[in-house]
């Protein structure tokens, strides 16, 4: 599963563990960003993952256990579109924030997908469609893993990521001002995982 992380002190720092189990990705760079992409059976290849010229970053962790209320019902948004929206440019952070406290959002049958998304700001907006959204203006450091902010560990399930979110936070906790890219990828490192496996760490 994944983790992903926002940090402001001195610099803005933002970072993610892409964790995939029997996913075909690939790691693709543009004019425009960089993109981790995931080969859906049906749409092909879609960029779920990265960062933008503009300075947004997009990390999608899975939420374990899934909960129903993420299935499609009614009219509303879809997640993975709000994400692959900000990462191409086609919105910004705060217009992903607008729509999302103003209109339901949906994941897809079955499995509740979570966005940690940020802009060049160090502004985080957290969805977890079917439960809520969060928005924080540029905060000291956020972290999300693969459990429900809103549900904390109410719900045990073994790739929730409650041990993951304990270590970063704990890092964080400690974290000096001059907080830099490699201390990020010491975080990251440290929250990797095998169970399902850690396939790219990225930071900047």
């Amino acid at each position: 599963m994944c983790t992903s992380v926002v940090v402001n002190k001195k610099k803005t720092i933002v970072g993610w563990n892409l964790d995939i189990l029997d996913m075909e990705y690939r790691v693709r760079p543009a004019e425009e960003g960089v993109y981790i992409e995931v080969n859906d059976a049906t749409e092909g290849w879609m960029p779920l993952f990265g960062a933008n010229s503009r300075g947004d970053f997009v990390g999608m962790p899975t939420c374990w256990p899934a909960d129903r209320r993420s299935d499609p019902a009614g009219d509303g948004e879809n997640v993975i579109m709000l994400d692959i929206d900000l990462l191409l440019q086609k919105k910004t952070l705060k217009q992903i924030c607008k729509i999302v406290t103003e209109r339901p959002v949906y994941s897809i049958p079955g499995l509740t997908f979570m966005s940690a998304l940020s802009d060049a700001e160090g502004n985080v907006l957290h969805i977890v469609p079917g439960q809520g959204c969060s928005f924080y203006e540029k905060p000291e450091y956020k972290i999300l893993t693969n459990f429900s902010p809103y549900k904390q560990n109410s719900e045990s399930h073994p790739w929730m990521g409650w041990d993951r979110y304990h270590i970063a936070k704990d890092m964080l906790n400690k974290a000096t001002d001059d907080f830099d890219v490699e201390d990020c990828f010491e975080v990251l490192k440290a929250v990797s995982q095998e169970v399902c496996p850690t396939r790219c760490i990225h930071g900047i």
